[in-house]
């Protein structure tokens, strides 16, 4: 185990499906068994994501890392004990019995992932397939799909006007997928 007073950010396994109920559970252990000074964040990564599909948008929550947890503490005896013996944990991420704490670059690119405001857009769209124009002024225009920004809401496709192809952005909820 590391020395008292290293604050690290550990990556905890779980049974599958039970992520919200370790948390809690782990939680509520820290409470009862007086780990606060000891355990001090226990995290289930999520992210939001508008998921487009038949031209209806709907908001869904994903767990970013299925079957982990993240549990910031100092890892002593102590400590592990209280969260290695936590129901539906199976066990620390790290080699044999020596959990291995996230880096510093690895927090931090996750706690900016996890701090971002905006859900990703998730299109049911792919490069190739034909969408159609459903309102605005290119009204019935259709064309194959070249490229989709899921972070903007955008789908480029190609038109064609006036006899030439036209490759053209739009919001992917003016488009509809023709089969």
């Amino acid at each position: 185990m590391t020395q008292r007073g290293e604050r690290r950010w550990y990556v905890v396994q779980t049974y599958s499906g039970y992520e919200n109920r370790v948390k809690a559970d782990l939680e509520q252990r820290i409470a009862t068994m007086g780990m606060k000074e000891g355990i001090f964040n226990v995290l289930v990564p999520i992210e939001d994501r508008v998921v487009v599909k038949d031209g209806k948008s709907r908001k869904v929550t994903r767990k970013l890392y299925p079957s982990y947890v993240l549990v910031e503490m100092i890892l002593d005896e102590q400590s592990w004990h209280v969260v290695r013996h936590t129901p539906g944990v199976t066990g620390f991420v790290g080699a044999g019995t020596h959990p291995i704490p996230l880096s510093e670059d690895e927090v931090t690119r996750l706690m900016s992932i996890l701090e971002k405001d905006r859900p990703k857009v998730e299109i049911a769209l792919k490069p190739g397939d034909t969408v159609t124009v459903k309102s605005g002024p290119m009204a019935g225009q259709t064309g194959p799909v070249v490229e989709i920004n899921s972070e903007k809401g955008k789908v480029k496709f190609t038109v064609n006007i006036l006899g030439r192809e036209t490759v053209t952005e739009a919001d992917y909820r003016l488009l509809e997928k023709i089969c």
